[in-house]
């Protein structure tokens, strides 16, 4: 029995931390406000021990900032960080997907075609949430045979801090539509086993979008 209620406070645990990770990356709570554990458990109708386990495992992700005998609080925006960030993804996806292409087989050019195919079938401005998953299913595809997990791991993590920004900026048509032409071209690029050209376009197209993500930092 006490076995089946571990378990089950283990489940409940992820539950809400994909949960709350989503909310968290979605802009559901503001930049800097504090958490409250008792709105928190009647939100999400969750128990105190597997919330607080979820709440310590986003905190020590970056996500959230543990406060002394205060709780939690969401991490602020900052130009600063977010240059930080930009410049970390930069090199670790633009080496990622340079290995990747090299390394790559026909498995990978499928997969990769058919996440770029869906991407491009869905309006972002219809079906945001949809739109946001199959976004990060291509990047994640686009780099998925570069043989190195810790590698993935940590460009993950830079993916989720990357989009607290992205996802909360004010829309930027041009610099959207000059984004979306970009998976196009690095596919094109990564089936060509150009690695060299890819790496160049990964790195441009983090640059670009990071000048949407930025307009985030001006309404903190």
């Amino acid at each position: 029995m006490t076995d089946m209620l571990k378990q089950g406070s283990a489940t409940a645990a992820s539950r809400i931390y994909e949960t709350l990770r989503q909310d968290l990356l979605n802009g559901r709570y503001r930049a800097g406000e504090r958490l409250s554990i008792t709105r928190l458990r009647e939100t999400y109708q969750v128990g105190l021990s597997p919330l607080r386990e979820a709440l310590n495992r986003l905190a020590a992700y970056g996500l959230l900032r543990q406060e002394n005998q205060r709780g939690f609080r969401v991490l602020e925006l900052s130009r600063e960080e977010l240059a930080d960030i930009t410049e970390m993804r930069r090199q670790l996806e633009g080496r990622a997907l340079e290995l990747a292409v090299r390394h790559g087989d026909e498995e990978w050019e499928s997969q990769l075609l058919a996440a770029n195919h869906r991407l491009s079938l869905t309006d972002k401005r219809t079906f945001v949430v949809e739109w946001e998953q199959l976004h990060s299913r291509f990047h994640n595809a686009l780099v998925a045979p570069c043989g190195s997990a810790w590698l993935l791991r940590f460009i993950s993590q830079l993916h989720d801090q990357f989009d607290r920004y992205r996802r909360v900026a004010p829309r930027a048509l041009e610099l959207r539509h000059q984004l979306d032409a970009q998976h196009q071209e690095l596919v094109d690029l990564a089936l060509a086993r150009d690695a060299r050209r890819a790496r160049e376009l990964i790195e441009e197209h983090i640059t670009l979008s990071s000048e949407v993500a930025m307009l985030s930092c001006r309404q903190a």
